[in-house]
Order: structure tokens, then C-alpha cells, then sequence
């Protein structure tokens, strides 16, 4: 599960309080990986028994302390230990599939519609891929390997989109002819 391992390459940037590390995870890694706040809370539960990060109390005024969160060294090696481990493919699993799958049951406009609409989300997501990678792309070889990593992975987000772009067309072309 990389949910933990995706907290853990966050907290390598700097020391978060669980509020803006939840704020935070939504900013950088979460456009690849999602997760509630909630899970992220329960995840910083199990680093911390695992020694993997560290809490710090911090006094607030009229209000409970809150803690602020940091990697431990156990936990940057855990994160290393995992970054080379080999990451297995996962299989396709779309709820749209599905439905096109049995879309014979149902009048081909609803499968039409359903395929509009999924373009229309395709699209918001580049658009928004679009807009993260303008901040690297200026001169991406002039970044640094840390940064030139953190573009590939934004990359990946736009040529993703844009195959299923693709694909949408596509199918709306075979079905309507």
C-alpha cells in the first residue's frame, strides 16, 4: 500500500501538523494518490507506532495542542527501502468498463452520455495536470533530479488523461458512427 509511503515522501519536504499535512498531501502527491484526511490521520497513527515519524506537541491558546509531524530516520529509510522495491502493475479496474460491457441492455444514447460525461472529467484532470507541470516546464532539463522526478510523475498524469481522451473519442465515434 503506498498510502503510507506517500505520507512519508511528504514529510521528507519539511515537518507538518496533521491539519496541513492532509492540506498539504492534496497539493503534491495527491493528484496520484488520494486519501482523506481521515485515512491520512489513521496512517500517521501506525508511522508513528512504527517509529517512522515523530510527533511534537505544539501549545495553542484556547484551543488543544496540535502535533507537528516529522520523518525519523527509520522512516527515511523505510521510504528508500520502498522506492527500490519493484511496483507491480494493477490490473484495470473501471466501473465505466463495466457498463459498456453489458451497455447492449440499455438505449446506446445513455452509453453515449455516460461517455460524454467521463471525457468532461478526463478533461478537467489534464487541464489540471496542465497547470502543475507549467511550473517545471520552462526549462525541464535544467531541473533538479528532485524536481525532474517530480515532472515525470505530473507527465505521467497528462499522457494518461489524454489516452483516455483518446479512448473516449474513439468510442463515441464507433458508437455513433
Amino acid at each position: 500500500m503506498a498510502l503510507p509511503y506517500a505520507i512519508l515522501a511528504v514529510l521528507t519536504q519539511r515537518p507538518y501538523s496533521g491539519y496541513d499535512l492532509a492540506k498539504c498531501f492534496d497539493s503534491t502527491v495527491g493528484f496520484i494518490w488520494s486519501a482523506s484526511h481521515q485515512q491520512i490521520y489513521r496512517e500517521l497513527t501506525k508511522l508513528a507506532a512504527q517509529h517512522y515519524v515523530r510527533s511534537e506537541p505544539i501549545p495553542q491558546e484556547g484551543r488543544p495542542n496540535k502535533k507537528l509531524y516529522s520523518i525519523t530516520a527509520a522512516g527515511q529509510a523505510a521510504l528508500q527501502a520502498w522506492v527500490l522495491e519493484p511496483s507491480p502493475a494493477h490490473p484495470l479496474r473501471d466501473e465505466l468498463l463495466i457498463k459498456l460491457f453489458s451497455g447492449s441492455l440499455v438505449p446506446k444514447d445513455a452509453i453515449v452520455t455516460a461517455l460524454k460525461q467521463r471525457y468532461r472529467q478526463h478533461r478537467i484532470s489534464l487541464e489540471a495536470y496542465q497547470t502543475r507541470a507549467q511550473r517545471y516546464s520552462l526549462n525541464p532539463v535544467a531541473l533538479s533530479d528532485a524536481e525532474k522526478l517530480k515532472y515525470a510523475t505530473i507527465r505521467a498524469g497528462i499522457h494518461y488523461e489524454m489516452a483516455k481522451l483518446s479512448w473516449c473519442e474513439e468510442t463515441i465515434r464507433l458508437l455513433i458512427g
